[in-house]
């Protein structure tokens, strides 16, 4: 039986926490991002045990998914601690969230159209080998 399988779960039958060593196999993170994550604010404040070890909940793990994401859009570290500073400030804040989300949204977009701008580019470049070389064109 593996360690995450081993755990104690809660009464609804989901975990109720996970260590730090727990969450970076899951995660692909090192436990030194998430210590760094914790540090910066990018993380909500994880709760300790008695013996001062990291419990990261179900929630936590939801959360980290998201911020991994965040980064996949290219999203500077900057704005996200910023968006996770709103989020922790509470509801008032929706609308600057949406904002800063529409503003990454946007960029991303553009680097799709870059991207599908470069991958014609390759498409013609790999056809032209394809022609040259005596094979039939892709």
């Amino acid at each position: 039986m593996s360690v995450i399988a081993s755990t104690a779960t809660s009464t609804s039958g989901t975990r109720a926490h996970y260590t730090i060593s727990e969450v970076a196999a899951l995660t692909g993170l090192t436990a030194h991002t998430l210590r760094w994550y914790e540090r910066i604010g990018l993380m909500p404040h994880v709760d300790r045990s008695h013996t001062g070890q990291r419990r990261f909940s179900e929630r936590d793990l939801g959360w980290l998914g998201f911020v991994g994401k965040l980064r996949l859009t290219g999203m500077p570290v900057a704005d996200m601690v910023t968006y996770a500073e709103l989020v922790r400030a509470g509801d008032h804040t929706r609308d600057e969230r949406r904002e800063l989300l529409e503003t990454t949204r946007r960029d991303v977009l553009a680097r799709i159209t870059e991207l599908q701008d470069t991958l014609a580019v390759l498409d013609i470049k790999i056809s032209h080998y394809g022609t040259a070389c005596g094979g039939t064109p892709t």
